[in-house]
């Protein structure tokens, strides 16, 4: 195990390069942190939000990254150089998360301000905002295909949106309290979300139901797929959860 110091403030999100060599990390420190992970050297800073950093992901690639920042804007940056690349602006409130398409043109927003907005990185333009939460939006994940967007809220669902359109597909209704964070599984057939009502969902993207639920002892914070049938997840407690799809829905 290797602790990569150098912000001073919370670190807030993190994304790694697809060779898994780099890692980029968000803090309320303002700033985003480049780091060799063979070696634990700090590579560079990438400095300009004037707020927390809530989000950060990284392109296929590896050649740069997306932030998004309470202070209603997202930055592209150039990992190689450490350049600000452009600004998107557009949202009225916090950014809270983002997700970028496996082929690095497109990236899609969720805000407190209680929408998604679909970008296009190569021009900066905002080609979509995805209306239809009622309270702020957590987190969105993206499919590998990039054809699907699934968003997680404070008004207690997950919705399905249709990134070439920005058409809403599908309402995903179970949890009892705040949506906290959301992931799609590898082969875009699944997705797994965290709540505050101390439980992981597991759904069906094809159709709709809730495949597995998963207790946790405190509110869940934030969730992953480590391949398409096992979970990570972090909650409240200051726990890690590594879980099986497979056993409980067998079980």
């Amino acid at each position: 195990m290797r602790t990569l110091e150098g912000h001073c403030a919370p670190v807030t999100a993190v994304a790694m390069t697809p060779d898994g060599r780099r890692a980029v990390s968000g803090s309320s420190d303002l700033e985003l942190k480049l780091w060799d992970l063979d070696t634990g050297r700090e590579l560079r800073t990438l400095a300009g939000h004037f707020a927390a950093i809530r989000g950060v992901a990284v392109s296929r690639d590896g050649r740069c990254a997306v932030s998004a920042s309470r202070d209603h804007t997202l930055k592209i940056w150039d990992l190689e150089s450490g350049r600000e690349l452009r600004t998107l602006r557009g949202h009225s409130d916090a950014v809270r998360g983002v997700a970028m398409s496996p082929d690095g043109r497109r990236a899609v927003s969720a805000s407190s301000d209680h929408t998604l907005k679909i970008w296009d990185l190569e021009t900066g333009r905002e080609l979509h905002t995805l209306r239809g939460h009622s309270a702020d939006v957590n987190g969105v994940a993206v499919s590998r295909n990039g054809r699907r967007a699934v968003s997680a809220s404070d008004d207690q669902t997950l919705k399905m949106w249709d990134v070439e359109s920005g058409r809403e597909l599908r309402t995903l209704a179970g949890h009892s309290d705040s949506v906290t964070g959301v992931a799609v599984s590898a082969d875009g057939r699944r997705a797994v979300s965290s709540s505050l009502d101390n439980t992981l969902k597991v759904w069906d993207l094809e159709w709709g139901p809730v495949l597995a639920t998963f207790p946790c002892d405190a509110g869940a914070l934030c969730c992953a797929f480590a391949g398409d049938r096992r979970i990570v997840a972090g909650d409240q407690s200051g726990r890690v959860q590594f879980l099986s799809l497979e056993l409980k829905e067998d079980n």
